[in-house]
């Protein structure tokens, strides 16, 4: 891992996503003050990316812009120089409601490049969709996230990036153990790895593990030279028999095999110069 040794890592924290509830998992953040608490936590633990999604006060999801608005607003204010990621994914809302509110300039924002199955259900991303959303963060200058659930979905990503189709330095985050989309196989994570160096030398990537995978992911990921994502969104345990008492705990975790590895876990600053981000 010598190759890899002392370069920094960069924490996402996942912190409420659209599916988790308080009935799964009680230090799931719900309203936007537990939010912006929880995402304080794990940003002590070492998280420089908050990955947002936003829900109503009964729990259901939510693409209110007017939510986003306050959690960036209370994210900054509480966790200096933090890069704030909001989710345009399928499950908050539908259509160009997904990216309703990338006006308010979030750092990055999460973009699926293509179409896959989740575990009840297509997750659509048509071309138009993807053309719309992608000119948004163009527009707004927010670097995307690629989320990959397939192969053909880092592709996609690569060609948008070369042909400029896309804001800022290439980000592609692979997402292994959805149930129906790409599991959690080493083989093939090992291939995503050197594909990305043979296709997108200059580009980053990073990977997240869903449910008891987490932890899986979060390893390969930082043993690859690569940056990785924790959080109750994918996983709501430590263990079978226990549950997880915050994000910060997934996060500690994650930053815990950093040190394993002899890597840093980055910095603010680190986390922005290597994403291309603007200055906090």
């Amino acid at each position: 891992m010598s190759d890899h040794k002392n370069k920094p890592c960069i924490l996402c924290c996942a912190i409420t996503g659209s599916v988790p509830t308080k009935k799964d998992n009680p230090a799931v953040p719900i309203t936007i003050s537990e939010q912006v608490e929880s995402s304080h936590e794990a940003f002590e633990a070492g998280a420089t990316i908050i990955h947002a999604h936003v829900r109503n006060e009964d729990g259901t999801t939510s693409s209110d812009p007017d939510r986003f608005a306050k959690l960036k607003e209370g994210l900054e204010q509480h966790c200096p120089g933090v890069i704030v990621q909001f989710s345009t994914g399928g499950r908050s809302g539908s259509g160009r409601e997904r990216g309703g509110m990338l006006h308010h300039r979030p750092d990055m924002a999460s973009f699926s490049v293509g179409s896959c199955n989740f575990p009840t259900r297509v997750y659509e991303n048509s071309p138009d969709l993807i053309d719309w959303l992608s000119n948004e963060m163009i527009k707004y200058e927010i670097t995307p996230e690629v989320e990959a659930f397939d192969l053909s979905h880092i592709l996609q990503a690569i060609r948008m990036s070369e042909a400029g189709l896309m804001f800022g330095t290439l980000y592609v985050q692979f997402v292994m153990g959805v149930k129906n989309a790409m599991p959690v196989d080493k083989t093939v994570f090992d291939f995503y790895v050197q594909f990305m160096r043979d296709r997108a030398p200059k580009a980053e990537w990073c990977a997240a593990g869903i449910g008891a995978a987490q932890i899986t992911v979060n390893e390969w990921a930082i043993a690859n030279g690569g940056h990785t994502r924790a959080g109750l969104e994918d996983n709501i345990r430590l263990d079978k028999q226990t549950l997880a008492p915050s994000n910060a705990a997934l996060i500690a975790r994650a930053a815990d095999l950093c040190a394993k590895y002899e890597r840093p876990v980055a910095t603010v600053d680190q986390a922005r110069a290597i994403l291309g981000l603007r200055p906090a």
